[in-house]
């Protein structure tokens, strides 16, 4: 199967045609805008820490528990069913910065949404925000073979953002659906934005 490839606000089912498909990874990506060298070689760009992280939601999109947030300091969910790959401090390199990996069928009954978010950290001190960002992807893999399912490219600019709603993995009858949201927010933590969902 071939990727799909998505523009922001569109909505696509993942189980429903996808015999088979129990676990997911998502897939986020990233790089340093490079800065233009100047006539003496310019300033090399300081190292942008992106963190990703899912939130998981209950039916009226609310965090019910503080350990639902998978991120770089909470790298599982309290059953296991989600899990985060680990810290990537720099974003450079080719392929997925951080990965965050879903078993569909073990998440609770009551985690109705995965909200998937990227934030920049200790942005205020270094003042960095999403307009040094550049090549920003979410991607869903089909966790069983690493096929690549979906992609979704943020190709916005976000400057002055200092964090991302991505994308988000959704119940709907029964199956699993993602939606691309590609919205830029002013939270300078996961915990801020978490609170949102409170």
């Amino acid at each position: 199967m071939s990727t799909i490839n998505l523009v922001k606000g569109q909505k696509i089912d993942l189980t429903k045609g996808n015999a088979g498909l129990t676990k997911v990874v998502v897939g986020l990506g990233w790089d340093p805008v490079q800065q233009s060298r100047g006539f003496f070689g310019g300033k090399k760009q300081a190292n942008i820490d992106c963190d990703a992280s899912a939130l998981l939601l209950n039916e009226n999109s609310k965090l019910t528990d503080d350990k639902n947030v998978v991120c770089f300091h909470n790298k599982k969910s309290p059953n296991g069913a989600v899990v985060h790959s680990g810290d990537n401090v720099t974003g450079e390199g080719a392929g997925d910065d951080e990965q965050i990996e879903i078993d569909l069928v073990n998440l609770p009954q009551d985690v109705h949404k995965i909200l998937v978010v990227v934030n920049i950290y200790d942005c205020v001190n270094r003042k960095q925000d999403f307009g040094m960002i550049q090549s920003a992807y979410i991607r869903i893999l089909n966790g069983s073979n690493s096929s690549e399912l979906i992609k979704f490219n943020l190709t916005e600019s976000y400057a002055g953002k200092t964090a991302l709603v991505c994308g988000e993995l959704y119940r709907h009858n029964g199956e699993w659906k993602f939606s691309a949201i590609g919205e830029g927010t002013h939270s300078s933590h996961i915990n801020q934005l978490a609170e949102q969902y409170k």
